[in-house]
C-alpha cells in the first residue's frame, strides 16, 4: 500500500493460529507504513502554513524540507507534526532511521489523542522497536485508540487478545474487537472472522457466517480470503453456500453492520 503523509487533524499452531499470525505480519507492514486518509481542512494560520509546506514537501518525496518544516511545530507541541516525524524516523524517510527516536514523537502525539500515534506506540512496544518489549502497555495504547474507533488498533487489540499477549488470552474478545474492525470494512479484520467462524474459536462453529465473511473480505481486498473461502466450500451445501452468499450481500448493502 502507497504511504501517505498525515494530513492536518481538525481541532478536536493450528491452522487458524498460523493464518492469523500472517495476518497480523502483513497488518504490522501495512499500518507501520502509517496509511491515513483524513479530511482536508484550511490552512488559517502560519502554523497550518508551515505544515502544509511540510505535507507538500513530503508527498513529493522532499523530506528534507518536510523535516524543516515540521521539527518547529513538534518542538512547540504540534501533534500531527510529531505524528509525522515519529513516521520519518521510524521509517528513515530523509533522517537515518532511529526507533527511539521515532518513539519519542509518538509518544508526544499520542499524549494528546492522536489515535495513529497511540496506535504506532501500540507497536513499537509489541515488537520492542526503541524500548523494551512489552505487551502490556501496547495492550494499553491499542485500546486507548479501539474504544475512540479506530479500526487498526481494533484489530491489533483483538491479535493480542486472541494470542494472549499483554491480556489473558480471550478469543470471544478478540471476536468483538475483530468485528469491530470488520464494521469499518477492515478486510483483515473480515478474514480472521471467517476464520474464527470456521474453527469455532471464541464463537459457535458456523460454517456460513465463515464462508459469508471470507466472501466479504475477498471483496474488500484481501487476497487470502478466496482461499478460506475456498476450502469452506468445498465442505458446504449448495444450499449453505446460497446462503452465505445472500448474507455477504445483505451485509455489504448494510456496510457491514450488524452481520
Amino acid at each position: 500500500m502507497t504511504e501517505c503523509w498525515l494530513i492536518r487533524h481538525g481541532n478536536s499452531a493450528s491452522d487458524l493460529e498460523m493464518l492469523s499470525r500472517a495476518v497480523y505480519r502483513h497488518r504490522m507492514l501495512r499500518i507501520l507504513t502509517l496509511a491515513i486518509a483524513l479530511l482536508v481542512l484550511p490552512a488559517v494560520n502560519a502554523t497550518a502554513q508551515d505544515f502544509d509546506k511540510g505535507l507538500a514537501a513530503a508527498q513529493r518525496g522532499d523530506f528534507a524540507t518536510a523535516l524543516r518544516e515540521w521539527t518547529p511545530l513538534a518542538e512547540q507541541g504540534d501533534a500531527d507534526a510529531q505524528l509525522n516525524l515519529g513516521l520519518m524516523y521510524k521509517k528513515g524517510a530523509g533522517v537515518t532511521q532511529n526507533y527511539k527516536t521515532a518513539l519519542k514523537w509518538y509518544r508526544l502525539a499520542a499524549e494528546q489523542g492522536i489515535l495513529e500515534a497511540q496506535t504506532n506506540l501500540g507497536f513499537m512496544y509489541n515488537n520492542g522497536q526503541g524500548v523494551t518489549k512489552d505487551h502490556t502497555v501496547a495492550v494499553k495504547w491499542f485500546r486507548l485508540a479501539a474504544v475512540q474507533g479506530d479500526a487498526v488498533a481494533q484489530f491489533n487489540l483483538g491479535i493480542n487478545y486472541f494470542q494472549g499477549r499483554g491480556v489473558s488470552q480471550d478469543r470471544s474478545i478478540a471476536v468483538k474487537w475483530f468485528k469491530l474492525a470488520a464494521e469499518q470494512g477492515d478486510a483483515d479484520a473480515q478474514f480472521n472472522l471467517g476464520l474464527m467462524f470456521g474453527e469455532g474459536l471464541g464463537v459457535a462453529q458456523d460454517s456460513i457466517r465463515a464462508l459469508m465473511w471470507f466472501t466479504i473480505s475477498a471483496s474488500s481486498g484481501n487476497e487470502t480470503a478466496a482461499k478460506g473461502r475456498d476450502m469452506v466450500v468445498k465442505q458446504a451445501t449448495p444450499a449453505q453456500i446460497a446462503k452465505a452468499q445472500d448474507l455477504a450481500r445483505e451485509c455489504a448493502a448494510r456496510n457491514y453492520k450488524g452481520c
